[in-house]
């Protein structure tokens, strides 16, 4: 019984889109009838504003990573990214959420690839552990490494080892070095000859969904 995920799904879109609560949008699908219909829900008998609200937590993250994909492919994309990564607060973290894993989450560590021309966020990797960014820069590069030309990226993202993953990919890394020796300064004025300096498109998108 209950809704098919694909209506759990839709119903938290259309809920995101206008910025309704879980019941104001049981309200407003109960003036749209025709959306009832393509969901399977009927208007006189809508469900619970509590049942949308516990099924988000159920949905494994390659769902919602899906939906942004299909989303991002609306917008024109250049193959030219920036890889950053912030803390965003946890601050209305569910129950149910918290009891299956046990802890108190506070903050989750966001690692995401942001087209620099476009502004759209191409991929996300959310993690409640400290995870380093050269572990979580490079698996983010993987999935998406058949539509990109190059990746820009800090400092944090720098080592031999994500170096050579993301190389191996055919991706070109912008990955800027720390110190001042002749190497490092030599990389960083070429990669800013490249767009490095692009990176910061990141940090655009980082304000407004901290805002959202």
């Amino acid at each position: 019984g209950g809704l098919p995920r694909e209506a759990h799904i839709a119903a938290h879109c259309i809920r995101k889109e206008e910025g309704h609560t879980f019941t104001e949008l049981v309200d407003r699908l109960g003036l749209m009838p025709e959306v009832c219909d393509r969901l399977g829900i009927h208007p006189d008998a809508l469900p619970d504003p509590t049942t949308f609200y516990h099924s988000l937590d159920r949905y494994a993250m390659y769902i919602w990573r899906a939906l942004l994909r299909v989303s991002a492919q609306q917008l024109p994309q250049s193959g030219h990214v920036a890889l950053d990564s912030t803390f965003i607060e946890r601050q209305q973290a569910s129950q149910h959420y918290l009891q299956r894993c046990g802890r108190s989450v506070k903050t989750i560590k966001a690692t995401t690839l942001t087209d620099t021309e476009s502004l759209a966020v191409l991929d996300v990797h959310c993690c409640i552990e400290r995870e380093h960014d050269t572990k979580a820069g490079p698996r983010v590069v993987r999935r998406n490494a058949d539509d990109l030309r190059s990746v820009a990226a800090d400092n944090g993202f720098q080592g031999w080892n994500s170096e050579y993953e993301v190389a191996a990919l055919g991706v070109e890394y912008l990955v800027h070095y720390q110190g001042s020796s002749m190497m490092a300064t030599a990389n960083n004025a070429l990669i800013r000859a490249k767009g490095y300096t692009q990176r910061w498109m990141a940090e655009t998108t980082y304000s407004t969904v901290k805002r959202t």
